[in-house]
């Protein structure tokens, strides 16, 4: 018997959950930024160039909604592999966690970046693997025993 749509609640809740947080980033924070930013610069008189200009503000937002986008596919896969193949709750809570660091991204890379990230992200970015690397390991196991 197959399982419970019931059952696939955590994992559903959670890419629905990472999809609405990407959305907040593209939509709040780096379209937030831009607006202002274009306000700021107007104000000063001076020209605001969105993709060439080098605005630190603007770079920082770009590249939180990059990387978030970035580790989109691989989260995802690895969560419903995990969820179909494991465990749906485990899919979930790892999820979860995967989840609760990443929306910390924004914050550990700062408001303004320059040439290179700050090392601080990695505090967000080796569980996120790690946490990746678990429910992969588990849908493997799930159907090789």
């Amino acid at each position: 018997m197959p399982p419970s749509p019931e059952s696939f609640a955590a994992p559903v809740s959670v890419t629905v959950a990472y999809l609405l947080y990407w959305y907040y980033l593209l939509l709040g924070l780096q379209r937030g930024t831009k607006y202002r930013l274009q306000r700021e610069y107007g104000a000063r008189g001076e020209p605001f160039d969105r993709y060439f200009g080098g605005d630190r503000e603007m770079l920082a937002a770009d590249r939180a909604v990059i990387n978030t986008q970035e580790q989109m596919v691989p989260f995802l896969v690895a969560l419903w592999l995990c969820a179909v193949f494991a465990h749906p709750w485990l899919a979930g809570g790892l999820g979860l966690g995967y989840l609760a660091l990443r929306v910390n991204y924004p914050r550990l890379l700062g408001p303004k970046i320059g040439g290179l990230q700050p090392k601080r992200v990695y505090v967000v970015t080796v569980p996120c693997y790690l946490i990746i690397v678990t429910m992969l390991v588990s849908a493997l196991i799930g159907v090789w025993t």
